[in-house]
């Protein structure tokens, strides 16, 4: 067997607190929430991809590493809203690949445990010729 073809149906995002972790997916990046087995799971769906946000249990640590992109129409307005939200960017969006017709523009950002995150779009070359 080969996990070439297999569909990514989850994550898990490790979090220290359960309500603030909850209210910040919930309400700040407003993921559809889906159900919760508390005192230290609720699960999202965020374009058909699972997101299991959960407290570890106290003898493991958690591992923050890998980077999670939210691909947005237009990276701008999405920018805005979530800044507006309180969400702390770690810069303002910018271009990181420019092709003859398209721009490929990023702008991270954490959550309030330190996992991270990036706001991502693919927009027409604005300088193109």
């Amino acid at each position: 067997m080969s996990l070439a073809n297999a569909k990514i149906t989850q994550l898990a995002i490790p979090v220290s607190d359960f309500e603030q972790a909850v209210a910040f997916y919930r309400d700040v990046l407003e993921l559809p929430f889906l159900f919760s087995a508390p005192p230290q799971m609720a699960f999202f769906n965020c374009g058909g991809v699972r997101l299991l946000v959960g407290v570890l249990p106290p003898t493991e640590t958690p591992q923050r590493g890998s980077t999670i992109y939210f691909h947005v129409p237009n990276i701008h307005d999405e920018h805005t809203l979530l800044e507006g939200r309180g969400v702390s960017f770690r810069a303002r969006p910018h271009v990181v690949h420019r092709t003859a017709d398209t721009e490929l523009w990023l702008a991270e950002f954490v959550d309030p445990d330190g996992n991270q995150f990036a706001l991502m779009s693919e927009l027409p070359r604005t300088d193109a010729s």
